[in-house]
């Protein structure tokens, strides 16, 4: 049985997410290897609410801040060739790559 690797891929920009999957993809399809995904996972939602008013005085109104973290998951065939050119693909600031082996 070959080995398999797993490209999961966390970043708070999902454009630059989708970027980074076509890369993948597109070395997937040049080398020949079988793939499955970008599969989106659910999207983490960290919200932060915080009193407008500095000083507590005043009617309370309150901002609430948000960030999203989008997330994506690839499988693909480990072969030798494809992992290298994974590894020179240029990946844009706020893009976490995580690669992990599988047999």
């Amino acid at each position: 049985m070959a080995q398999k690797a797993r490209i999961s891929l966390t970043g708070t920009d999902p454009k630059k997410l989708d970027e980074v999957c076509n890369q993948i993809k597109m070395i997937a399809e040049r080398t020949g290897i079988a793939y499955s995904g970008p599969i989106p996972l659910p999207t983490k939602r960290l919200r932060v609410p915080c009193r407008k008013s500095p000083d507590g005085e005043g009617s309370e109104t309150w901002d609430h801040w948000e960030m999203r973290i989008h997330k994506r998951l690839i499988d693909l065939d480990a072969s030798d060739r494809a992992l290298r050119q994974l590894m020179r693909i240029q990946v844009p600031d706020g893009v976490h790559i995580e690669i992990v082996l599988k047999s």
